[in-house]
């Protein structure tokens, strides 16, 4: 293959602003459908109704949507904070509902010694029931991490540069080897991301590793 050592520049430069989008994207949607999530359990009906409405996002083809935000918000179609906000949409709305689930899962004895220990509702979040929903929300950020890496390439198509140029340029020029590089790049990264979540994720449970050995 003679096409990656000449253009390995090229290609460490679309892997970095396709870290940057992705990584940008999941971190944010973490921080907001975690809450979201939370919010969605103590709100019985209305929570009901929050996460099917968060849900139908995702139904919504990503090409529209990344002419659609900018237009709402009056940034470029090219801007990358454009393609960060669509991802992390989408990022929600796959992520929520997981949240939920993750909370309402929770054991009814530990949170009621929550309670009789005087925690306040914060403390309670933060000390008790996030630490307990770290598992279940690990397995759906994995989700999210693996979705985000492939959907950044779709960016390409409206000039947000990414490992996706690879594919398009590769298309448009017929470089076979340009396209492989791009896909197995971006198969690669999404390996990484999974591994960085994994291990994040028990790094935050040290006592399920405990439990194990």
């Amino acid at each position: 293959m003679r096409w990656l050592p000449q253009n390995w520049t090229l290609t460490a430069e679309l892997l970095g602003a396709h870290v940057l989008l992705a990584g940008a994207a999941i971190v944010a949607a973490a921080l907001i459908a975690v809450p979201l999530g939370r919010l969605a359990v103590a709100g019985g009906r209305a929570g009901g109704v929050l996460l099917t409405l968060l849900s139908l996002i995702y139904a919504v083809p990503s090409l529209p949507l990344l002419v659609i935000v900018p237009v709402l918000i009056g940034i470029p179609v090219r801007s990358p904070l454009n393609m960060v906000i669509v991802l992390t949409l989408y990022g929600i709305a796959v992520l929520v509902a997981q949240a939920a689930e993750a909370f309402r899962g929770l054991p009814r004895d530990i949170t009621w010694s929550a309670d009789a220990l005087g925690l306040g509702r914060w403390r309670r979040f933060w000390g008790v029931e996030l630490p307990l929903a770290v598992p279940v929300l690990v397995a759906g950020l994995r989700v999210v991490s693996a979705s985000t890496v492939s959907l950044v390439t779709v960016g390409a198509l409206v000039g947000v540069r990414s490992l996706g140029f690879l594919f398009t340029d590769g298309f448009q020029r017929r470089i076979v080897e340009e396209q492989v590089v791009g896909v197995v790049a971006t198969l690669l990264l999404a390996l990484v991301f999974d591994l960085v979540i994994v291990q994040v994720g028990h790094l935050l449970t040290p006592w399920n590793r405990k439990a194990t050995t």
